[in-house]
């Protein structure tokens, strides 16, 4: 079980370079780490969902070039609280699933943004928000409702076979 979580995280940080490029519209790509790093922390709860956004994260960081660190902060957090909260919450629908990824890509952003702004970032709020934010996070929500769909379907159909 663990190893298929460390495929997962890896092939997720794997996708972002590889596959997201291929699914970019116009200038939006999707943020395929942190679609996995919900859907893990949903299903597997805060400690995995924070230890898959560290990881993703930093990989993301890596291959950016940007601020090292930044990013793995944000999605460790975001994993950690959507994990904590998924007991409290009727996660297991993906009408639940979807709007919160969208949430939580658009919370996500904000913290990314004003870690950024400690470093004298150099952009606008509302371009960034009109701009990048809000069309990922939409675009996110789209990539989450596919996969979260596909799981269900995955865990149905194992039930019937069971």
């Amino acid at each position: 079980m663990r190893a298929l979580l460390a495929l997962t995280v890896f092939g997720g940080g794997i996708a972002q370079v590889t596959l997201a490029p291929a699914l970019r519209i116009g200038v939006v790509t999707p943020d395929i780490p942190l679609i996995i790093v919900v859907l893990l922390a949903l299903r597997r709860g805060a400690e995995t969902g924070c230890l898959a956004g560290a990881v993703v994260g930093l990989m993301q960081d890596v291959a950016g070039g940007g601020l090292l660190g930044v990013q793995a902060l944000t999605k460790a957090l975001v994993g950690f609280v959507i994990g904590a909260a998924a007991p409290r919450l009727s996660v297991t629908q993906p009408l639940v699933q979807v709007p919160g990824l969208v949430l939580l890509s658009v919370a996500e952003a904000l913290a990314r943004f004003a870690l950024l702004k400690v470093f004298h970032f150099p952009v606008a709020f509302g371009e960034l928000m009109t701009y990048v934010v809000l069309p990922q996070a939409l675009y996110n929500g789209f990539i989450g409702a596919v996969l979260a769909l596909g799981l269900a379907w995955v865990e149905a159909y194992r039930r019937r076979v069971s």
